[in-house]
This record gives structure tokens, sequence and C-alpha cells, in this order.
């Protein structure tokens, strides 16, 4: 656990969203994020449909390749920010669409400004790298390009506003901010919905993408690991019908992989800071109201009590002896406790529904020969980007 005295976290400087934020604003928003994204239907068959609509979209384009190696960040930020917009602003976008170019490009470029060394020590004490030339200042400046988008799309939106037919997360916020503009302590204003969607945009894409390209990675290290996931996926799925959230169930070998993967590359082993809201004695030390924590989750990832082979890539940790599928609560990808990630559920449906659709279609190769090392997280930065990496996708 890392204290911080007095600062708060880099964004929050220029707004305060679902993952930044404190006391009653978190909880006023992120109650409304969760309940907005069950009425658009979030965990249900219809939104499930959207997440495989774009799976299948990979594939095909995956399939047009023909064999060519490419680099998949591009196309994988490109699908899973289609989902989250149609979550935000109840559309897809083509993926040559030049404004989604465009907005892709930013958060791209935000996430590399923000793993880098002179990102992380504006994190840390950012008063002090305000005075302090250097590449973190570009970080202030994406921030509100994207921010600037976000809130053209909202002045949209309210002009077209029907109160009695909300299509989307901006029209059920720009509601909740209509029935409370008489409160004077209310958090629902136009500034904390565009950090919202701001939190959303970036957590759901940059995320999700550099996950399925760390599996994708490991796969093509360990090739016995895709050979038993196909023979899973051909078993419980078979060729003949689109993978659906409900056969995870009954593929534990697939889900201790995708719980390996979450363990192993240790997205965001630092997590993000949040604020004591009141004293608290940790361990003889006492932290007092208002301190910023990072829960270091890297710690908690590579402990050898609760994983036998810590510093490996090894889908045992999440298997018994039968072959069971088996959970492990010291395994916290996305947080713990209240403050944990609103969006778990979307990100592991995203990551089960894509892995297995590509793995049913195609077979993963590549010309370069990787070594441990490269497969291995790098507890350097903010996010664990893996390392840039091209490979081939054969049609089964």
């Amino acid at each position: 656990m890392i204290l911080l005295c007095g600062e708060t976290y880099t964004l929050t400087c220029l707004f305060s969203g679902i993952t930044l934020s404190n006391g009653e604003r978190w909880r006023q928003i992120r109650n409304l994020t969760l309940r907005n994204l069950r009425e658009l239907g979030f965990g249900k068959k219809s939104f499930q449909e959207k997440v495989q609509e774009e799976a299948r979209n990979v594939v095909e384009e995956l399939q047009q390749l023909e064999g060519k190696p490419m680099d998949v960040t591009r196309l994988f930020m490109d699908a899973f920010s289609n989902i989250i917009f149609s979550i935000i602003f109840g559309s897809r976008c083509e993926y040559k669409d030049e404004m989604f170019v465009e907005l892709l490009g930013v958060v791209t470029e935000k996430f590399h400004v923000l793993s880098s060394p002179w990102g992380q020590l504006h994190t840390i004490f950012p008063q002090v790298m305000d005075y302090i030339p250097g590449p973190h200042k570009k970080f202030t400046l994406l921030s509100k390009k994207l921010i600037l988008f976000i809130k053209e799309r909202v002045r949209i939106s309210q002009e077209t506003l029907d109160p009695d037919s909300p299509r989307h997360y901006i029209d059920s916020f720009l509601i909740k901010m209509e029935k409370e503009k008489s409160n004077p302590n209310s958090e629902f204003t136009v500034r904390n919905l565009a950090a919202a969607i701001h939190n959303l945009v970036l957590r759901g894409t940059e995320t999700v993408t550099s996950t399925l390209r760390h599996a994708l990675l490991i796969i093509l290290y360990y090739p016995e690991v895709q050979e038993k996931l196909q023979v899973e996926i051909d078993r419980v799925i078979k060729r003949d019908r689109i993978p659906s959230i409900i056969d995870q169930e009954n593929m534990p070998y697939v889900d201790a992989v995708l719980h390996e993967v979450h363990r192993f590359c240790d997205l965001i082993p630092f997590s993000v800071p949040h604020m004591v809201t009141k004293d608290v004695e940790f361990r003889g030390y006492c932290i007092p109201k208002g301190t910023e924590v990072y829960p270091l989750l890297c710690t908690v990832h590579r402990d050898p009590t609760k994983f036998s082979t810590p510093y490996k890539f090894n889908p045992n940790h999440f298997l018994d002896e039968n072959g069971k599928f088996v959970k492990n609560d010291a395994m916290m990808a996305f947080s713990a406790g209240k403050r944990s990630c609103p969006g778990e559920s979307l990100g592991r449906m995203e990551f089960f529904l894509f892995l297995t659709t590509i793995l049913q279609n195609l077979k993963l190769t590549s010309q370069t020969r990787f070594t441990e090392a490269d497969i291995a997280p790098k507890l350097t930065r903010f996010i664990n980007i893996p390392i840039h990496y091209e490979l081939s996708f054969i049609p089964r």
C-alpha cells in the first residue's frame, strides 16, 4: 500500500468521475452508472449480442488477412471502443470513421503518456511536476481534447433529449440532472458527466485491449495452452454457433486461463488511489482522514502463499486436482470491495467472448520466437502494456 498525503491523482485536477472521485460524488455517480447499465441491458442477452457482434467483426477482419502478420492493437481498440460507445452514445462507429480514428488516437496516446516515467512522476507529485517541462505536459492537453469531444456529444444529446425515453448513458445522466437541478449539493453536473464518460472510455478500451493482447502473446509462447483451449472450445461450443457467456461455466480450462492472464499480466499493478474517509489504524500506523491510498495489487498477485508459481504463467493456479475451476480470493485484477471496477462484468464478458470466438475460428502463429522475458509483465508502468508484436491468424 502506498500513502499520499494532501495530493490527489493527476486526473483529479481536471475532473472527477467514477474512478477517481470519493465520498458522496463517487456514491451518486457510481449508483447511477450501475443502474443505467442494467437498464440498458447490461448482463442480459441483448447486451451480450453487442459484444458478440464486435467479436464477429474482428474475426472477419482477421480472416481477410489470409495469414498476413499484423499488430492487432488498433483492431481491438476499435472493437472495444464501439462497445463502450454503444453504451454511452447509443451507436457504434465504422472502424475507418475519421472522428472515431482521431478519438482513439487521443485515448491511446493518453495511456502511453500516463504509463511513462514522466507520467508516473506527475501522478505522484502533480504540483511539483507542473513546474517541470517534459512529455507529461501533453497529458493535460490530451485530456482537455477528449473532454471537449465528450461535451459536444453531451450538447447534441441535450438538444434531442426525450425524458420519457432515454437512449443511452448520457440521456439517463441528463434526466437525473434535471430532477436534481434545485439541489445545490447535487453531483449531477455536466462537468461530472464528462468526467464519468472519460473514465468509461479510457477504462473500457485500453485495459481490455491490453489484456487480450497479453493473452494472445502468452498463447503464442505456450502452444500447448492454445491446443487445450481449442480442444475445450470444440467440445463445448463446437464450430457451428457463436460462443455465449453461459458456456463459460462448462469450460473450466478456458476460465482458468482467463483468470491466470489477469493475474499474471497484472495490468494495473498499483490500481488507482482512493481517499481514506476517516482516521484508520493500519499495522500500528495512523492513516489520517483524507489521505490518498494506493492498493498495491501486484503484491497480492505475486504472493507465494496464494500462488504456487507466482512469477510464471500457470492456469493450474485456478484448477483443482480434477481439472475443475476454483476461485482464488487473492485474484484482484478489478480491485476489491465497494471501490472495485464497476465494469468488471463487462470486461470479463468481453475477454471471454473475444478470446473464444477468435480461437474457435483461427489458429495463432508467429514468425518471432518469443522468450519468457517477453511475456513477463514489467512492473514499471501505470498500466502494463505488453510488448509490440505481430502474429498471424490461420483459418481452422
